[in-house]
């Protein structure tokens, strides 16, 4: 037997365009992919026990983040006509109700072994659907499938995963300082539906966002103008953060909002929280500056905030058979 192993980047998601659904399509948005953290699962046919019979067990699933693992996992299996058991292996994990699409990524992950393992190559759209992912935020879905900075239009009702309506690399140079609080975690599940269920009077945000997406931010990312990008993103951030702030207690989550003026104050302009926080990001140009912004910032951080240097990702999720590829240091 041969396990099927896919490597997924996690995601920063920078913001959206239409939170409270003034236009024809709901939500939106735009983000990035970086190295780190990732999720790593292997998928294989599971060995047999004595007296058991193909397709009377529930797939075995080993690693951090089983249960999430196990619902995919079953429902996979059985969408892609897999008769045998399969044994599910969560090598890495990304941190879950942190920003980073920890669901999204270990589904579509599990999904796409599931599908390979079965001989079948379905699209990124029917990955989605399998693992009951992209009904809001795609943003996720199209980080998995390739790399650079994503923008997608958002879902009409009743729709599936979001089109993406652009895709740019992100330049050679820059990187991501990441701060990521350890212990707490920022608004997911149900208490998330509740607040965008609620969240219907239309704001000045959206054509503000939209404004800044088009006529600052990408021709910023595009011309390799961090002070550009930066500025434009900042402002973003101002702007999807206020609408939140009733909910997460502030513009950014309580726990983000130290490192967010702990990165301002040593002179990074592109700051934001991805989706709900906590997790925090600074974007440089050059991997020296990042690092001397990130020995900063732990210092100021303190021992309960880790504190990374990632590229972003170039890539995107990838497949591979056999052992797994080692952590980036």
């Amino acid at each position: 037997m041969t396990e099927i192993i896919v490597t997924a980047p996690a995601r920063l998601h920078f913001g959206m365009l239409d939170p409270m659904g003034v236009g024809a399509r709901r939500f939106g948005g735009f983000g990035v992919g970086v190295e780190y953290p990732r999720v790593v699962v292997g998928v294989d046919r599971a060995r047999r026990t004595p007296g058991g019979r193909v397709g009377s067990e529930a797939p075995v699933v080993s690693g951090p983040q089983a249960d999430r693992a196990m619902t995919v996992a079953r429902r996979a299996r059985s969408e892609f006509g897999l008769r045998d058991e399969v044994a599910v292996n969560v090598y890495e994990a990304i941190p879950p109700h942190t920003g980073l699409g920890s669901g999204t990524k270990l589904g579509l992950a599990i999904a796409r072994a599931t599908a390979a393992l079965a001989g079948a190559a379905p699209d990124l759209e029917r990955l989605a659907e399998v693992s009951g992912r992209g009904a809001r935020s795609s943003i996720g879905c199209w980080t998995f499938a390739a790399p650079g900075l994503v923008v997608e239009a958002g879902v009409p009702d009743g729709g599936s995963i979001s089109p993406v309506v652009a895709r740019h690399p992100m330049p050679e140079r820059w990187r991501c300082v990441l701060a990521m609080p350890l212990g707490v975690e920022g608004l997911s599940g149900n208490a998330e539906e509740r607040f965008f269920g609620r969240l219907h009077e239309p704001a000045s945000a959206e054509p503000s966002v939209s404004r800044l997406l088009l006529t600052e931010l990408l021709p910023g990312l595009l011309m390799g103008d961090i002070e550009e990008f930066g500025g434009a993103l900042a402002q973003i951030q101002q702007e999807m953060g206020s609408i939140f702030a009733a909910e997460q207690g502030g513009v950014f989550h309580p726990r983000g909002a130290p490192l967010v003026e702990a990165l301002l104050a040593l002179g990074v302009r592109a700051v934001g929280q991805s989706s709900w926080g906590p997790t925090i990001y600074g974007i440089v140009d050059g991997p020296d500056v990042a690092a001397e912004v990130a020995d900063r910032l732990r210092v100021a951080a303190g021992a309960d905030t880790e504190v990374r240097v990632v590229d972003f990702d170039r890539r995107g999720a990838w497949v591979a058979r056999g052992a797994p590829a080692r952590a980036p240091a």
